[in-house]
């Protein structure tokens, strides 16, 4: 009778439990936060101008609906660029482990772009040129990497299921040299940070074409983080190693670089754009309605799982290869 009535007592408890939900970002969540992002409201998002301060104010909005605190006393990492007022916007959730919530990992992405381009485009109605677009929206370049971060955020702010810690960054100035991502990586050096391992995501709205990969990871052979992440999502080849990646040095080339050389630890992007598969890099045509969200919503599902296991982790399984 006793084991009975404890078996029942275990089903009730374990029913009054709330059930972990998995990753289930839609692609029309994805597509409205593209949408807003990429559009002529925000002017391309040129770091100094008024778009992207509207672009960081929606940002803010965000974390704070969804339960993110800010990392810093308020979201905005505020810097100067000569005369302009910068801002990093960053976010964080504390791990759940008394122990390992001392270390802390970087999902981030770089939110602006470079305002106008110069290549423009024409609108037209009936085949007669109605307007000149030269509004640089930055859809896939990186309002995509930008609604990735976003939407991870949203996931682990809701579960609550990270041992380790994890800071949302989304960077200013990258245009402009990796100047925002360079002074938020200077100033958590400064403040001691433990950092585990930084991944970035940069141009993830189309999917790559001819490839066995889903997505790559920059600088492959650094360390064994591609080949962790794939272990953790049970697949061989979901993340890949770009020949043309490392071709144009992609790795130097977006915000985990600063962080790689400062904290000397395993700081990677993860793309899905080697610049062989979409035609509007810095192209008035960088456009949302050029964006795959089907793509999109099952890529950032599918990777958010990857962070959550290595949030989860006993140990720091990811590491740097000896060269």
């Amino acid at each position: 009778m006793k084991t009975i009535v404890s078996l029942i007592l275990l089903f009730f408890v374990a029913s009054s439990q709330p059930d972990k939900k998995a990753p289930s970002i839609t692609s029309d969540e994805v597509k409205a936060m593209v949408n807003y992002l990429a559009s002529d409201e925000l002017q391309g998002r040129k770091t100094g101008d008024e778009g992207i301060d509207k672009a960081a104010t929606y940002i803010e909005n965000q974390f704070r609906s969804y339960g993110v605190k800010p990392y810093f006393e308020t979201y905005r990492d505020e810097f100067k660029i000569d005369s302009i007022n910068a801002f990093n916007v960053v976010g964080f959730i504390e791990g759940t482990d008394a122990k390992l919530k001392d270390e802390v990992i970087i999902l981030g992405a770089h939110y602006d772009h470079i305002g106008y381009g110069s290549a423009a485009k024409s609108k037209t109605s009936g085949g007669r040129l109605t307007e000149t677009d030269s509004i640089a929206n930055g859809a896939n370049d990186n309002a995509a990497g930008t609604a990735a971060v976003l939407a991870m955020a949203k996931y682990f702010a809701t579960n609550k299921n990270n041992k380790r810690s994890i800071i949302f960054a989304l960077f200013t100035a990258e245009e402009m040299g990796l100047l925002g991502s360079t002074h938020l990586a200077e100033r958590l050096k400064s403040e001691a940070l433990n950092l585990y391992t930084m991944v970035n995501f940069e141009m993830v709205g189309v999917p790559l074409k001819d490839k066995k990969y889903q997505a790559f990871v920059t600088g492959y052979d650094l360390s064994n983080m591609a080949t962790k992440m794939n272990e953790y999502l049970n697949e061989t080849n979901y993340l890949g190693a770009s020949e043309i990646a490392i071709k144009y040095q992609l790795f130097k080339r977006s915000d985990n670089y600063p962080f790689y050389a400062i904290f000397k630890a395993p700081c990677q992007s993860i793309s899905s754009c080697d610049l062989s598969n979409f035609d509007y890099y810095h192209h008035a045509d960088d456009e949302p309605s050029e964006l795959d969200y089907e793509f999109m919503a099952s890529f950032i599902n599918k990777v958010t799982l990857a962070i959550e296991a290595m949030s989860n982790t006993k140990t720091k399984e990811i590491v740097m290869y000896e060269h």
